[in-house]
């Protein structure tokens, strides 16, 4: 066998051939994208092996973001150094963000479409797989009362102050109770993760990380004050959804369904994307390989602004994936201390339980209120809940079944 972490021995090309096939068949979300990572990566062309692996996923997943994007991102840089990483994320993302953007061309050339039949059997098959995602979740990040109860809480504080700031109050609450009730949780530390990262570039991409997160809303406040004083340009009307995209791929925890609430509440009130042409994004998002972030191109090529279609398409993704990439490069250096300490680990499991909640309001709004408009609909939609649940058939399926279905019913 190889070396077990064989820093520098690829090309950039190489990478991005690996990632651009993966990211053309990679169906079934962050834990299926995982294993086939697995398969690739560390059984066919033995690039690291499978405890090295098992420690960057265990990484990736303590860190908010897309969890296998930021595994592809790592191994692109451990593989080829800062172009693989680039390349990795580009070959998997790319794909399903070229399908989402011409999806959004066909919404925007006609609008009828967002709420023709077929397209409200998206927004059907949608709850199915949030509910799908929410049951995943309870069963591996709340299996006990104490974590159930922190999830519970989480949903409540997201329903009754239905904004990004509600939800990320819930997100805080769960990491503080979690630190102080369940500091002995979570896995042991396990070997030592050979990162290709000196620790002063670690400590440049978590400052700008910090330095991003904490001076868009004041760019975004402050250009909406212009707005409102009538002193609009294009770039105060940029400003708010960019500190709205950022802070989704920031603060996001648990994969990219739980990307939902924290978007929506960034696009939809303000009138820049409609909530059927939201939700029915979100429902095509379903159909496509790769990480569901990518939905974040949807929006973008939708959005009213001074950016559409491929222009906006392409910034926004690059916006929301940015923190992801900033936090794999600044956390790789220091992950070994970090996950030794077991605050740390308790804080993490009470985030994670509270990212259930978050889920678990989504699904009721928008997903279920937007979508289920009647008894035909709770049926497609259990039917789909057990074709994914039960069945184990696949989700490309189910969406295509979903779209037909809606289109008969309407």
């Amino acid at each position: 066998m190889r070396n077990s972490n064989p820093l520098g021995q690829g090309t950039p090309f190489e990478v991005f051939q690996a990632f651009l096939r993966l990211g053309f068949t990679s169906f079934g979300g962050p834990v299926a994208h995982l294993g086939y990572f697995q398969t690739e990566f560390v059984e066919r062309r033995r690039w690291l092996d499978a405890r090295s692996y098992a420690d960057l996923v265990a990484l990736c997943q303590f860190l908010p973001g897309p969890a296998s994007s930021q595994v592809g991102m790592a191994l692109g840089l451990q593989r080829a150094g800062w172009l693989g990483a680039l390349l990795a994320w580009i070959g998997f993302t790319m794909p399903s963000a070229c399908l989402l953007i011409m999806f959004a061309y066909g919404i925007l050339e006609f609008s009828v479409l967002a709420v023709s039949g077929a397209v409200h059997g998206l927004k059907v098959v949608a709850v199915a797989v949030v509910a799908q995602a929410v049951w995943g979740m309870a069963k591996s990040l709340c299996p006990d009362r104490l974590r159930a109860g922190f999830a519970i809480l989480a949903a409540l504080l997201a329903l009754l102050v239905p904004s990004a700031a509600g939800q990320i109050a819930a997100l805080l609450a769960c990491g503080f109770a979690g630190r102080m009730l369940l500091g002995g949780s979570g896995e042991e530390a396990t070997a030592p993760i050979a990162s290709g990262v000196s620790p002063k570039a670690g400590v440049a991409a978590l400052a700008v990380f910090l330095v991003l997160l904490l001076a868009l809303p004041l760019l975004a406040a402050f250009w909406g004050e212009s707005a409102n004083a009538s002193q609009a340009t294009d770039l105060a009307l940029l400003w708010a959804p960019i500190e709205g995209f950022y802070r989704a791929g920031a603060l996001v925890f648990g994969g990219g369904h739980v990307v939902l609430p924290l978007l929506q509440a960034v696009v939809v009130p303000d009138g820049l994307v409609s909530n059927a042409a939201f939700l029915a994004g979100y429902g095509a998002a379903q159909a496509v390989p790769g990480p569901l972030f990518s939905f974040a191109a949807y929006l973008g090529a939708v959005m009213d602004g001074p950016l559409r279609g491929w222009t906006g398409g392409l910034f926004f993704l690059v916006v929301i994936f940015l923190p992801a990439f900033l936090l794999v490069v600044g956390a790789l250096p220091f992950w070994d201390l970090l996950r030794g300490n077991r605050a740390v680990r308790g804080m993490m499991a009470g985030v994670n339980a509270g990212v259930v909640g978050l889920l678990l309001s989504a699904l009721y709004d928008p997903v279920f209120v937007t979508a289920i408009r009647g008894s035909s609909d709770l049926g497609l939609a259990l039917a789909a809940f057990g074709l994914l649940a039960f069945a184990r058939v696949s989700p490309v399926v189910v969406v295509a079944l979903g779209a037909a279905a809606g289109w008969v019913l309407g």
